[in-house]
C-alpha cells in the first residue's frame, strides 16, 4: 500500500532531524581524555621504594583503557614482575576499598616477591602459612579471591581433597580476621573431619563467630557436627526471636510517636534488689540473691533459653507496660544460677512465678521471694 504524501512529508522530517542531530554530535563530540599512565606509576610505586626493575620512564603502553585498577596493574607488571602472578595476588591492584592499610602493604609485598621471582614463605608468608601451604596459595584454582586462596591453601593440608578445601575456601571461613587464625584452623579442621554443605557451614560460622565474640575461651574441640548444629539452630531461632520482639517495638514507637533510642524499654520503675544472706543462712560463701528487672528482647530470649519456658513471648505486654519480666538469680562467687522467673503487673503484683521447665517455686525460694517483696512494694499471690 502506497505511502500517503502526509507520511512521506513526516518520514523525509524525521530522516532531517536525525542527520541534524548526528551532525551536531560529531562536530560538539567531547575528546576522551588519555590514559594516565604517569598517575598509574606514582601509584604502582607507593610504599614499595627500592623495589623496581625497570626504569617507570620507559614504559611505553599501549593501553586504551582509562580504568585506574588496570592500569595500575600494567604499571606494577612493567615495575617489578619477571614472572607472572596468578589473579588473587594481581587483584591488589584492581581494588582495595576494603582493605587497611596494613593490609594492602602485605599484599604488595607478597606480589612483588612472587613476580620478582623471590620466596613467598621467606618474604613474610611464614607468619601464617607453612611451605606446603605458600605452594597451595599460588597455585590456587582460577576465580577464587586472596582470602579464598589462602583458605584454599589451609584446607588443602588438612583435607588432601580439593572439592573439601574449595568448599571451605568459599565459605565464611574466608572472611574471618587474620588475627584470629588460630582459632579458625581448628574451625576448618573440623569441617575437613565433619563434611557440610557450604549452607550448612556458614550457618555454623555464624554461631561459632558469635560463641567465640562472646567467650574468648570457647573451643570447638571436642564438639560433634550433631551437637553444634543442635545449639546452632537453637541460636538461630534466638536470634529470629530477637528480631521479632525488635520489629514489634518498632512498630509500637511509630505507633505512639516515641522515638527508639537504644535495645531497652523503660520497664517498671521498680529498682533491682540484692541480698546477701547473713553468715549463719548462708549455704555458701559469698552468696547473694539478686533479683533484675528484663528490658530487652535478648534479656527475655535469654531467660527463655535457660529456664526453658516462654516468657520471651510477653515481649509485647513489656513493651506496652502492662507488666514487667524479674529474674531472681543466685550468685555464688563468679557462678551465677537463675532460679525464678517472676511477671509483675502494673499494679506491683506478682502474677506469675515459675521455675525450670515451668515449675512452682520452691520453699526457700519462696522465702527470698517474700523479702524482696516486701522490700519492694510487690504484692504476692
Amino acid at each position: 500500500m502506497a505511502k500517503s504524501m502526509i507520511k512521506r512529508r513526516q518520514e523525509a522530517e524525521r530522516q532531517r532531524n536525525a542527520a541534524y542531530e548526528a551532525t551536531l554530535r560529531h562536530v560538539f563530540s567531547v575528546a576522551r581524555p588519555a590514559p594516565d599512565f604517569e598517575h598509574a606509576l606514582d601509584e604502582a610505586r607507593a610504599g614499595l621504594p627500592g623495589y623496581a626493575i625497570r626504569d617507570g620512564a620507559l614504559w611505553r603502553p599501549k593501553l586504551k583503557t582509562r580504568d585506574a585498577g588496570r592500569l595500575r596493574l600494567a604499571a606494577a607488571r612493567w615495575l617489578y614482575a619477571r614472572y607472572p602472578a596468578p589473579a588473587h595476588l594481581e587483584a591488589i591492584w584492581l581494588d582495595t576499598d576494603e582493605l587497611g592499610a596494613i593490609e594492602i602493604a602485605l599484599r604488595k609485598r607478597w606480589y612483588v616477591a612472587v613476580v620478582g621471582g623471590g620466596s613467598l614463605y621467606k618474604a613474610g608468608a611464614s607468619e601464617w602459612l607453612s611451605r606446603k601451604e605458600v605452594h597451595a596459595f599460588l597455585a590456587a584454582p582460577p576465580g577464587l579471591t586472596f582470602e579464598q586462596a589462602f583458605w584454599f591453601a589451609i584446607a588443602l593440608q588438612m583435607a588432601d581433597d580439593q572439592a573439601t578445601a574449595l568448599r571451605i575456601a568459599r565459605s565464611k571461613i574466608a572472611r574471618t580476621a587474620r588475627p584470629d587464625l588460630a582459632f579458625w584452623r581448628e574451625v576448618a579442621r573440623f569441617f575437613t573431619a565433619n563434611p557440610a554443605t557450604a549452607e550448612e557451614i556458614d550457618d555454623l560460622c555464624d554461631f561459632i563467630a558469635e560463641k567465640s565474640r562472646a567467650d574468648a575461651a570457647w573451643s570447638i574441640k571436642g564438639r560433634t557436627l550433631a551437637s553444634l548444629t543442635r545449639a546452632s539452630n537453637e541460636w538461630h531461632r534466638d536470634v529470629a526471636a530477637v528480631a521479632r520482639i525488635e520489629a514489634m517495638r518498632r512498630r509500637v514507637a511509630r505507633q505512639t510517636g516515641q522515638a527508639v533510642t537504644d535495645s531497652r524499654w523503660a520497664g517498671s520503675p521498680l529498682a533491682n534488689w540484692t541480698w546477701q544472706p547473713p553468715g549463719k543462712d548462708a549455704k555458701a560463701r559469698r552468696e547473694e540473691y539478686a533479683v533484675v528487672q528484663l528490658t530487652s528482647a535478648a534479656d527475655l530470649v535469654a531467660e527463655s533459653r535457660a529456664m526453658h519456658h516462654c516468657v520471651w513471648t510477653y515481649a509485647g505486654k513489656c513493651i506496652a507496660g502492662q507488666a514487667s519480666i524479674w529474674s531472681l538469680r543466685l550468685r555464688n562467687g563468679r557462678d551465677v544460677g537463675r532460679l525464678l522467673t517472676i511477671e509483675v503487673d502494673r499494679s506491683h503484683r506478682a502474677v506469675q512465678v515459675r521455675g525450670f521447665g515451668n515449675r512452682l517455686a520452691s520453699p526457700d525460694e519462696l522465702k527470698v521471694l517474700d523479702r524482696w517483696a516486701k522490700a519492694k512494694g510487690v504484692a504476692l499471690h
